[in-house]
Parts: C-alpha cells; sequence; structure tokens
C-alpha cells in the first residue's frame, strides 16, 4: 500500500522537512504528506548517511528490547493494533561502515502503519531512493491532529534556506 503510494511522491505528496533532529547537527528528516493525512518518513537530501562515502552497514527496527517495529500489526480501517508514536518516537537505528550510528525518529505523531522492511535486505535503497523505495515508515496522524502535524516542519523553501546557511558558516570558517 505505502510503497506504491511513496513511488508517486513528486507528484501527490507536500514534502515537509525537520532539521537537525534533536539537536544533531544536519541530522534532517523529510516527510511526505499524502491529502489523505499519511505521512511517509525518509532521510532528508542533506543528512549525513546519504552523504557521498557513507555505506550503510545494517538498519535495526529493534528499539529496545521489548519494542521492535517490525513487530507493529495493523488492522481494519481504525488500524487496530498500530503502535502509536510520539515526535520522538525513534523508528530506527541505522549504521554505517565509518561506525557511526544514526537514530531515525518519527516526528510525526500518530500510528505506525508500516515500516519499509525492504530496506533490511537491500539498505542501499536508502541512499539510491530515499523518497521512494527507500524510505523508513509511513505513519498515520490523528485526524484532529492531521492540520497541525506540519507546525514546526519547513516548508522545502525554507529548508533550501537553512541548507545555503549551513553551506556559507562552514565555507566561512
Amino acid at each position: 500500500m505505502a510503497a506504491a503510494e511513496a513511488l508517486g511522491a513528486a507528484r501527490y505528496f507536500t514534502r515537509w522537512y525537520k532539521a537537525d533532529v534533536k539537536g544533531r547537527p544536519c541530522e534532517d528528516f523529510c516527510v511526505l504528506q499524502h491529502s489523505n493525512r499519511i505521512c511517509v518518513i525518509t532521510l532528508a537530501e542533506a543528512h549525513p548517511l546519504l552523504q557521498p562515502g557513507k555505506t550503510i552497514t545494517s538498519i535495526n527496527y529493534q528499539i529496545s528490547p521489548n519494542c521492535s517495529r517490525l513487530q507493529n500489526k495493523v488492522s481494519g480501517k481504525s488500524k487496530r493494533g498500530a503502535q502509536f508514536l510520539t515526535e520522538l518516537a525513534p523508528l530506527c537505528r541505522i549504521a554505517s561502515s565509518d561506525g557511526e550510528e544514526y537514530t531515525i525518529y518519527s516526528f510525526i505523531r500518530g500510528r505506525l502503519i508500516e515500516v519499509n522492511e525492504n530496506i533490511l535486505s537491500n539498505p542501499a535503497l536508502l541512499q539510491e531512493k530515499p523518497s521512494t523505495e527507500g524510505y523508513i515508515a509511513v505513519v498515520l496522524p490523528k485526524f484532529e491532529e492531521s492540520k497541525s502535524v506540519t507546525q514546526g516542519l519547513l516548508t522545502p523553501e525554507e529548508y533550501k534556506e537553512v541548507l545555503l546557511k549551513r553551506q556559507n558558516s562552514s565555507s566561512g570558517s
């Protein structure tokens, strides 16, 4: 379901960004919001994992000993059984060949509809097609929160300004 929807990302989704999640420089995320409220969580283009020379070695949806996002079982129209996520809920941990580990957060309140199991067997999808087949998870905000879900997120234009400021501050030093 969501994978097929994610494929039409550029056409049917509105793109929003969250920069420096949890105060970590450049750890930026992107949410693709569909008009039906569904939000697809992806890495933003400036995320360290998407930079040249990075190789993803593992992706782990096991958040804690008692919580695995892979155990999320959703059924029915009301999405019964879906794990509820807060803005700071971790979705997965991704390790790279340089020894760095990145925690990917939901940053959207709502029900976890699905995680992308395809990236477990093919982590390169995350880097090659981050906005389509390389998405991380699909979250459905509560109906009453669906309009406010983008508060605090950046438009593509605002995100470009953030990237320009970073570039200018790094080239100025």
